[in-house]
């Protein structure tokens, strides 16, 4: 069991997922034989050394060495922890995660009530709404439906210093959790007081759809701080989430392009307009985490601003966070609003397709980025080219090595005459591994084997002969056997994650990368012949201990006997591994 989850549920999860779906929702996959191949989402490469094995429910890359699982590929890929990576696996086939009694360490960990009290705040702004004249106005007044208030779970926050205090406290553990959930705030006094008031309230919602902060909105501007978010809490860290990003998941199976915008009035007034494409930042710079979350759920990516100095400087931000994620078939746009409008206000005046033509002549990155650069420099002079290269030669370096990284280089070239001459990312100029064959060891090799093809244990009678061999990996092949034969139909997936938590974990999951070749009859066959031979080299291995002790004259009548047989066996040794 992990943590709290049976290990017999792994075993059902993994059996009812493949992970070439899996995989392919996320990464696009080409046929290449038995397997499905790609260049990694984990590091930077040109030519494909990812592959995933249907066969073997288990994907692997020859150039970094990333391995493992469907929830391995999830935990990697989505950055999540295993429970996340668990309920998100299983919510894609209908599946309920069953829980189990657990470790303190387990139950520390889990944050279900947490979750639980961010919904209730959720449902109460969300019943507080309809009773303020005022907030019923302001959305009104911005055009807000019925619709699109009950998409966002659009609520209010009343005025007074408790209304969530005693609508959702109570008792000791409902105060410790609105304090870790970031609902309620202190004076010097200690006194504690309601975080958001006579706000306009956003839940901001994970990858999940549950609720994890919230972001509130004032009325009137001279009433405060435009926007009040949530202060980081275990559950919500803002330089990695996105507001909207689940309701533009639901809306959009299928995702080709996003736009970040600034404020969540602009993205709720694209979606109400049949743009359901929009996210936005939480009251910080992009960064390096959002981009990648952007362009894990969309291959362009839109990053719309303001025309000002303020606009223009936070769209650098967004480049600078976005050129180490432009892998080939990625692309960033940059829109840039004229002054004193924004996205609300333009839809307003020009409907959907007004925006979708701004949206569709967005500036490339490579545009914008030689644009900017330029913008102060004499590039008619020798001194202002060499001005420009050197401003412009660290940042093609942070490009990842690819077709993109060569033509901004090359596109630098043409307008300085200075070569780019740019240091490799080590991860994508490492030389691409080829399929390894099975290891020399004979255990490794009968491991090996075995996770290939785990029905070959059903062929294996205890006692097992090869036990008697004093070498590493016996007795884990032992125990893999056990394992396979107590679960017939296993899966090599689901025989590797039944060791997660055990030292032989990252050796098993290399062996599961090694390439065992032949038709599944000649592996079966190599299979079987390597426990006979682990049985010869047992008699072996005892036949030359019995012998060097004889030597020492300590052998006792039983120990003698045993020799007398051993040599008449006239076991022929073995070559050396």
């Amino acid at each position: 069991m992990r943590g709290r989850i049976p290990d017999s549920f792994i075993d059902e999860l993994l059996a009812r997922v493949d992970i070439v779906d899996v995989i392919e929702r996320r990464v696009p996959l080409k046929k290449a034989g038995r397997e499905w191949t790609a260049c990694c989402p984990f590091h930077n490469e040109r030519t494909p050394s990812f592959y995933v094995s249907p066969a073997k429910q288990f994907f692997h890359c020859f150039g970094c060495g990333a391995h493992g699982s469907a929830l391995k590929f999830l935990m990697d890929y989505e950055r999540l922890e295993f429970p996340d990576a668990v309920e998100e696996l299983a919510q894609s086939v209908g599946l309920t995660v069953p829980r189990e009694g657990g470790d303190d360490r387990a139950q520390r960990e889990d944050k279900t009530d947490l979750y639980a009290l961010l919904d209730a705040a959720a449902r109460w702004y969300e019943n507080e709404l309809p009773k303020s004249a005022d907030a019923q106005a302001y959305c009104k007044k911005r055009g807000l439906d019925a619709a699109t208030i009950q998409r966002f779970r659009i609520g209010w926050a009343p005025a007074g210093f408790d209304g969530v205090i005693k609508a959702l406290g109570g008792s000791d553990k409902r105060m410790h959790l609105l304090n870790e959930a970031g609902m309620v705030a202190s004076n010097e006094r200690g006194n504690r007081y309601d975080r958001f008031r006579e706000r306009l309230m956003f839940p901001i919602l994970d990858r999940r759809g549950r609720v994890i902060a919230f972001g509130g909105r004032v009325l009137q501007s001279d009433q405060g701080p435009k926007y009040l978010n949530s202060p980081e809490t275990p559950l919500f860290h803002k330089g990695r989430e996105l507001f909207a990003l689940w309701q533009v998941k639901q809306a959009n199976p299928s995702l080709a392009r996003i736009v970040v915008v600034e404020g969540y009035m602009d993205v709720i007034a694209m979606h109400q307009a049949g743009l359901p494409i929009a996210v936005a930042t939480l009251g910080t710079a992009t960064t390096p985490e959002h981009t990648e979350v952007l362009f894990r759920a969309a291959p362009d990516v839109v990053f719309c601003f303001d025309g000002d100095r303020a606009g223009r400087a936070a769209a650098w931000k967004a480049l600078e966070a976005a050129l180490p994620r432009l892998r080939d078939g990625r692309q960033a746009y940059f829109l840039f609003l004229p002054d004193g409008e924004d996205p609300d206000t333009l839809i307003r005046k020009e409907g959907k397709d007004g925006f979708e033509k701004r949206l569709k002549a967005a500036t490339p990155l490579s545009e914008y980025f030689f644009s900017e650069l330029s913008h102060d420099v004499d590039t008619a002079s020798l001194d202002g080219r060499a001005r420009l290269a050197e401003r412009a030669r660290p940042l093609i370096a942070r490009l990842p090595d690819g077709a993109f990284r060569d033509l901004m280089a090359q596109e630098l070239e043409k307008r300085t005459g200075a070569r780019a001459v740019l240091e490799a990312d080590p991860a994508a100029r490492r030389p691409v591994q080829r399929p390894i064959v099975v290891q020399r060891s004979l255990v490794r090799s009968a491991i090996a084997l075995l996770l290939a093809q785990p029905g070959v244990a059903d062929q294996v009678e205890r006692p097992y002969g090869f036990l008697r061999l004093d070498k590493p990996g016996v007795e884990l092949l032992a125990e893999l056997i056990d394992l396979a034969r107590s679960r017939p139909g296993i899966n090599p997936a689901m025989l590797v994650e039944h060791f997660a938590e055990r030292p032989e974990y990252a050796a098993l999951q290399k062996l599961m990368a090694a390439m065992v070749v032949g038709e599944p009859e000649t592996q079966r066959e190599e299979f079987l012949d390597a426990l006979s031979r682990m049985e010869q080299q047992a008699v072996i291995q005892r036949r030359d201990y019995l012998t060097a002790k004889s030597r020492e004259g300590t052998l006792d009548a039983a120990e003698k006997a045993e020799l007398r047989e051993l040599l008449a066996a006239r076991v022929t040794p073995l070559k050396a591994e």
